[in-house]
């Protein structure tokens, strides 16, 4: 059965990074954006990946351009953004889509693993897929969910 260890992303920096790289640990894969009304909730992913990333968590953020141009920067203004506003120290990967014809092969494997409330499509920056240990998709919430409301399925999976 796949995994999300069978993808792979490309860093802000441009490197190649094999999600095996975070195999058995819990992660919150959420796609992003800079100027959106849901972008305060970088604050909340950082707060909850500094928490329990010594338990084995990480927050993999995927910047994305494809709900109303709310991520129009290049990587290198998108990392200064989350580093200088949000103090982001979780993983952050070069600009993806997430519908369509283009979309991320690892996003195609989330939405086909956990539909939401528009069937396998996604709804708006900040969906959030809640990852167990094994790379298996455990939940899909809603950009409407802050990150601190899900302190506690995160700790069911730690």
């Amino acid at each position: 059965m796949p995994s999300i260890y069978e993808f792979s992303a490309k860093s802000l920096a441009g490197e190649e990074i094999a999600l095996k790289l975070f195999e058995g640990k819990v992660l919150l894969i959420v796609n992003t954006a800079s100027k959106c009304g849901f972008t305060p909730q970088y604050e909340g992913l950082e707060a909850i990946y500094r928490e329990f990333s010594p338990r084995g968590f990480a927050v993999l953020g995927f910047p994305c351009n494809q709900f109303g141009g709310q991520e129009p920067g290049n990587a290198k203004d998108i990392g200064e953004f989350c580093a200088s506003k949000y103090d982001v120290t979780f993983p952050m990967f070069d600009k993806i889509e997430v519908n369509g014809p283009r979309t991320h092969p690892l996003y195609n494997y989330l939405k086909n693993e956990k539909s939401g409330l528009l069937g396998s499509t996604i709804k708006w920056n900040f969906t959030k897929f809640l990852v167990d240990r094994a790379g298996k998709v455990a939940a899909r919430h809603a950009p409407t969910t802050r990150p601190e409301s899900l302190r506690k399925d995160i700790e069911a999976l730690l």
